[in-house]
């Protein structure tokens, strides 16, 4: 999923300056879970932009808003309140943000921050774990992927820098190494460590990325 954080007040209203209307866009899935963008927190939007003296047109919550064509669907279903907005506020990751200003032709602003695709450990715990680079590696680390994990993002690690087990960049988090290390201890394929990789080919990652029909 991707995790977000909704921007500063001050700044989503310093974007709206000028516009006196507006729609939000909320998000069923990620938004909702990150409790950044679900029902809760687009009513809690509509009542602080109206104490600030916007006038909010409408409000819908919107299951994936990155699925452009259901996007489009419901924008349609509120198109009287769409028309007479001059700015609609997506509380989304920048995709369903995108699939929004695809759909209108008024103002789109994000009203949060993406972060990073994450996997969830509990109740408002996220982790990146993933980043999504087009040439996955973990296979060969015991489903463990250092490119992201790693904060140097070695391929043929460890650095021989961290101390009692922290990682020497941030000594918050666990060495990765250690992990995959064991990992791989455990299911019998520690001798797999010992061959070196040649360097990541990042150019499996080329940005923006697309797959059509499978292609």
């Amino acid at each position: 999923m991707i995790i977000t954080k909704q921007k500063d007040f001050d700044e989503l209203l310093g974007m709206m300056d000028g516009q006196d209307s507006v729609f939000i866009v909320g998000c069923g899935e990620c938004a909702t879970i990150c409790r950044t963008g679900g029902e809760k927190e687009v009513a809690e939007m509509s009542s602080k932009l109206t104490e600030k003296g916007k006038t909010v047109t409408g409000t819908a919550v919107i299951n994936a808003p990155c699925l452009e064509l259901d996007t489009r669907r419901v924008l349609r279903q509120n198109k009287v309140a769409v028309d007479k907005t001059e700015a609609i506020l997506v509380l989304a990751c920048g995709a369903g943000v995108q699939a929004v200003a695809e759909a209108v032709n008024c103002s789109v602003y994000p009203g949060c921050d993406s972060l990073f695709l994450g996997n969830v450990f509990r109740h408002q715990h996220f982790y990146e774990k993933c980043s999504t680079c087009g040439e996955c590696v973990i296979g060969n680390y015991g489903g463990i992927c250092p490119v992201t994990r790693c904060s140097k993002s070695l391929l043929n690690g460890p650095c021989g820098g961290s101390i009692k087990g922290m990682c020497e960049v941030d000594n918050k988090k666990e060495c990765v190494w250690i992990s995959i290390y064991d990992r791989m201890k455990k299911s019998n394929t520690i001798d797999r460590l010992s061959k070196v990789l040649p360097a990541k080919r990042h150019s499996a990652g080329t940005i923006p990325g697309r797959v059509i029909n499978g292609a």
